[in-house]
């Protein structure tokens, strides 16, 4: 995985004129902007990565913890450090599609999602949330997945704003790692 960088002025090589800004690079960020590992229809088989991460190993899925009916795993396209969503293993689109055991597990791991981002990372505060369907800006819409980010007082600066840029100070798979040691057990 590619990791971002900053490149001095006086290292830039390239076109334009060198000015006083320094550059940070994210070239991960252009996979999603390009749609990779989209699913090209609604059904499971259409390549979904929700419905395929549970088959690889935690680490190379970066899932954080796996109950029964749902999985936590890290968002590879985060919003802030320690992103997670939670997902249903079973490939269903809107939330009253689940039945009863996966809404129970469901608001199980999201509890325990918290408990563990607070442990791991001190979170001041959260986002937690599911955009259902594409009009609602899913970006993976046929697969269900609610999204626990956590905040920090003064997390939001001037990059988001301007730069359209999220510095991330952690790479992912240690940020997997500190939450699976820090999620709670039963």
């Amino acid at each position: 995985m590619l990791h971002p960088m900053t490149i001095e002025p006086e290292q830039q090589i390239g076109v334009g004129t060198q000015d006083a800004f320094q550059r940070l690079w994210t070239p991960h960020r252009m996979a999603y902007i390009q749609g990779e590992n989209k699913p090209t229809g609604p059904d499971a088989g259409d390549g979904c990565p929700f419905c395929g991460i549970p088959n690889m190993s935690d680490q190379d899925g970066l899932v954080v913890a796996r109950g029964k009916h749902v999985y936590a795993v890290l968002n590879l396209y985060p919003y802030n450090g320690g992103h997670l969503m939670v997902v249903p293993y079973r490939h269903v689109a809107d939330y009253t599609d689940l039945d009863t055991a996966e809404t129970v597990e469901l608001a199980d791991l999201t509890k325990r999602a918290m408990i563990a981002l607070r442990k791991a990372s001190g979170a001041h505060g959260f986002n937690i949330g599911m955009n259902q369907g594409q009009a609602a800006g899913a970006g993976i819409a046929a697969h269900l997945h609610q999204h626990i980010v956590p905040r920090w007082g003064g997390d939001t600066n001037f990059m988001p704003v301007v730069g359209h840029t999220k510095v991330l100070p952690q790479l992912l798979a240690d940020t997997r790692q500190m939450l699976a040691d820090a999620w709670p057990n039963d």
